[in-house]
This record gives C-alpha cells, sequence and structure tokens, in this order.
C-alpha cells in the first residue's frame, strides 16, 4: 500500500514537473520531459509550430509595452507628487505612496518577461532570482496594500471616531512595513527554487523557472499559484466588498446626497475594476492547476495550446490593473491634480498649455474631494 502510494506521488510530481512554467509568465509551452513518462503523456505535440510563438513575439510585447509605459508615467507622477511633501503625508496617502512603489517595481520587471519570452532568458541565474523575487513580492503586496486602502476608508467614514487612534501616521507606517515584511517572507522561495537551465527541445534557448530541488520546485510551484489565489485576489476581494459595502450602507444612512453618490460610484468602481482585472485570470490558473494534478483531463495540443493562450492574455489584463491604480486612488482627485498640475506648471513649455486647465481644476470641486472633504480631506 506504501509502494503503491508512493509510485502515485512519483508520477504526480514528474507530471507537476512537466508544467513548470516560466517565474514571469508563470505559464509557458511545455515540452515532452527527458525521461519519457508513457503513462503520462499520450501524445507528442509538433513544436515546430508553436501556437504559442505570436503571443510570444507580438501580443505580449505590445501589452506589457503599453502597459509598462502608462504605468511608469502614472505611478511616477503620483509617486513624485508625494515624495515632493513627504513629511506632510496623510493617512491615505502613505499607503498610495507605497502601492505606487510596489506597481513601479513590478513594472520593472516586465521588459525581461517579454525578452524572455522573444529569446528566451539572457541575464543569468541572478537576476533570475531576483526578479522573480521581486516579481512575486510587488504582486502580493500591492494587493494588500489595496485591501488596507479599503479597509482605512471603513474606519474613516464607517467608524470616524472611534478609530482615531488606529490611524495615526505611525500605525500606518508600521502597518506597511509589516506588510512588506510578511510578503517577503512569502516570496522568498522563489529565489530558492528558480534557475536558469536548457529548454527542452531548444538546447539554444533557456528559461527561468523552477527547476531547482525537483519535488520541492514542484511543490513550490503549486503553493505559489495557492498563494496567488488568496493572497491577491480573494482575501483583498473579500476585504474590499465587506468595507466598501459597508462605506455604502453608512452614506445611504446620511443626509448628504452629494458624498453619497460620490463615494458609492467610487466604491463600486474600484471593487469592479480590480474584479475584472483579476478574476479571469485566477479562473485560468485554477483550470490549469487542476489539469497539473490530473483533476481536469487533458484534450490534447489544441487544447493546452488554448489554455496557455488564454493565460498569456489574462495574465496581461491582470497587470494592466497597476497602471489603473493612479487614476482610481489619484487622479480623480482634485487636490492631487492640482499638486501635479503645479509640479507641472514649473516647466516652460508647459506653462500656457496648463494655465487654463490649473485655473479650472482649482476652482472647480470635484465630487470626489467632496467626499474626502469629511474623513480628513485625503486623496481618497
Amino acid at each position: 500500500m506504501v509502494i503503491h502510494k508512493r509510485t502515485n506521488m512519483d508520477q504526480i510530481t514528474k507530471k507537476v514537473t512537466l508544467y513548470v512554467h516560466e517565474f514571469l509568465n508563470d505559464y509557458e509551452n511545455m515540452t515532452e520531459g527527458p525521461d519519457g513518462i508513457e503513462t503520462i503523456q499520450e501524445y507528442t505535440c509538433d513544436n515546430k509550430k508553436n501556437p504559442l510563438h505570436m503571443f510570444h513575439t507580438v501580443f505580449q510585447p505590445l501589452v506589457y509595452g503599453v502597459v509598462f509605459l502608462l504605468g511608469l508615467t502614472g505611478n511616477g507622477l503620483l509617486l513624485t507628487v508625494l515624495l515632493k511633501r513627504r513629511h506632510n503625508l496623510r493617512i491615505t496617502e502613505i499607503y498610495l505612496l507605497h502601492l505606487a512603489l510596489a506597481d513601479l517595481l513590478l513594472l520593472f520587471t516586465f521588459p525581461f518577461a517579454v525578452t524572455q519570452g522573444v529569446a528566451g532568458w539572457l541575464f543569468g541565474t541572478f537576476l533570475c532570482k531576483l526578479l522573480g523575487l521581486i516579481n512575486r513580492l510587488n504582486l502580493v503586496c500591492g494587493s494588500l496594500l489595496l485591501a488596507c486602502i479599503g479597509f482605512d476608508r471603513y474606519l474613516a467614514i464607517v467608524h470616524a471616531i472611534p478609530s482615531l487612534k488606529a490611524r495615526r501616521r505611525r500605525t500606518v507606517h508600521l502597518t506597511c512595513t509589516l506588510l512588506w515584511i510578511i510578503c517577503l517572507s512569502l516570496t522568498i522561495p522563489n529565489m530558492v527554487f528558480l534557475s536558469v537551465e536548457k529548454e527542452d527541445g531548444n538546447p539554444t534557448r533557456f528559461s527561468c523557472s523552477y527547476h531547482n530541488h525537483g519535488i520541492h520546485a514542484s511543490n513550490w510551484m503549486l503553493t505559489s499559484r495557492f498563494l496567488t489565489h488568496l493572497l491577491c485576489f480573494f482575501l483583498p476581494l473579500v476585504i474590499m466588498g465587506y468595507c466598501y459595502t459597508s462605506i455604502i450602507i453608512t452614506l445611504f444612512q446620511s443626509q448628504r446626497s452629494l458624498e453619497k453618490q460620490g463615494a458609492i460610484r467610487l466604491a463600486l468602481l474600484v471593487t469592479l475594476v480590480f474584479c475584472l482585472c483579476w478574476l479571469p485570470y485566477n479562473i485560468t490558473v485554477f483550470m490549469d492547476t487542476l489539469v497539473v494534478l490530473g483533476a481536469m483531463p487533458e484534450q490534447g495540443c489544441h487544447a493546452r495550446a488554448i489554455l496557455q493562450q488564454v493565460l498569456i492574455v489574462t495574465e496581461s489584463i491582470g497587470f494592466s490593473h497597476c497602471c489603473l491604480n493612479p487614476i482610481l486612488y489619484a487622479f480623480i482627485g482634485v487636490r492631487f491634480r492640482r499638486d501635479l498640475l503645479q509640479l507641472l506648471a514649473k516647466t516652460k513649455c508647459l506653462r500656457v498649455c496648463l494655465s487654463d486647465l490649473q485655473r479650472k481644476s482649482v476652482n472647480r470641486m470635484s465630487v470626489t474631494e467632496a467626499v474626502t472633504t469629511t474623513s480628513s480631506n485625503q486623496y481618497i
């Protein structure tokens, strides 16, 4: 009985190893393993006709390039404006500062992901491990920071008076530091298990993936997927859903119609965008995990290729959320726009173009600022 269980475990481990994917793309087209397990692989895919080639050489560079430029611009401007008055940041602005930093570090890994998809891994083992750590660290931390922002809004609006002690600047700085440490401890195994090896069937092309330590690397790959589901999607979504629902209920009971309208719109928008960006990716990853574990049967090379294509597309949609964060959490506030216009107006070539815009922005009270005036006049 013990031998039978061990044999099954070995087969599952070998099958999982066949599906270990690249660290940024996470899910690459896979080829038959060097030991060729007949009981697992019942068909042979034609590697010469790679259906993922167009995705890696056209679709992925295009989408990642657009997200990279938009995210770098938006988060860079947000970070610049916040750092200019870093000694006078308010509660939500502290979370926004850390969120912008996490998004920028995540964006930093995109050029390496595109290069790997087109030409394989060219940057050595050290960068393989380092970028694998940075990618997962900031993906997890960014999602949890979104949950923290929602919880902070919940405390400020639903429990305005009792939450005064919990919303002190020192407490928020400590919370953010603790959050980074927890996320770092959860993603450090990526550095242990990631390594650079030649791809099966293509000895001239290298990949950065979970090659080290055999079954332990495969177990960590599955564990990493579970943490991605839990910490990057379900936990933040539950927290945001509960907090923003409570905010909406509280504002419905109030008499301020303008504040009610703006806050409800913002709460629904933030939750909806987060769900639309990450729900397709999580569903697809879950389906792929079921295939890896044998709970869902494969239908052949064509079905596998379609699944890999869907994974690439949904992952790109999920990553696009990092360039939407500045728009959702900062740009909609008139205060941030005013600070940004003042910063840009210092450039001589922009003074004429921005003078009229700046005057209108200062004189017009946005719905968002009306909402936040009742909660310490913050960006959100």
